[in-house]
């Protein structure tokens, strides 16, 4: 196990705050679907039921948040990031996504781009359940982003962890998410620094 690294300018925390714009979203499961889409040969759509149905990994992240706190040895159960990749066949040379959520009634009002290649391992998981050494294991509450957040491998600002996802945009260009519309980093590695443009 390696050694829990701390980004500059960054303080550790127990806590998971909870910070987010908008409003809350209302989870409806007769409504809500998960949609692949973007430069793919065939756009998919799946049920809330199809995608707690995918196989599911438990991998341990590091949060690191813009706001200057970092959270060590969260436990997250979710459908890895790759999973999802399985269902699509992607167009040449795909190399970014745009991971979506519901912002203030817009199922795609909120956005994070995020480089295709950084997405493979078991450290990128849409997320159902988290634990750590506080906590047994537990549903995401609807702050957190119940039924269904993005939690990004440790080496992005969590801003890139979109909650209450609503599908995935494969991209062959990058293209500046929500915040990052607002000045923040494209790129967003905490252990750079990249807070902002």
């Amino acid at each position: 196990m390696t050694a829990k690294q701390l980004p500059p300018g960054q303080f550790e925390t127990d806590k998971w705050p909870i910070l987010h714009v908008g409003d809350v979203y209302e989870f409806h499961e007769e409504t809500w679907d998960f949609q692949l889409f973007g430069e793919v040969k065939e756009n998919v759509t799946l049920s809330y039921d199809e995608i707690i149905k995918l196989p599911r990994t438990i991998s341990t992240i590091d949060m690191h948040c813009v706001t200057t706190w970092s959270k060590f040895g969260t436990s997250f159960e979710g459908i890895a990031f790759r999973e999802l990749l399985k269902l699509v066949q992607l167009e040449e040379d795909v190399n970014y996504v745009q991971i979506y959520g519901y912002y203030e009634g817009d199922r795609f009002g909120y956005c994070a781009n995020l480089p295709l290649a950084s997405l493979l391992g078991d450290n990128a998981l849409f997320v159902f359940r988290w634990k750590d050494e506080k906590h047994e294991w537990q549903e995401l509450d609807p702050k957190h982003g119940y039924p269904l957040r993005f939690i990004p491998p440790e080496t992005f600002y969590l801003w890139k962890g979109t909650k209450w996802v609503s599908g995935i945009r494969f991209m062959k260009e990058d293209e500046a998410g929500f915040w990052e519309e607002m000045g923040y980093s494209i790129t967003a590695n905490p252990f750079k620094e990249e807070r902002y443009r």
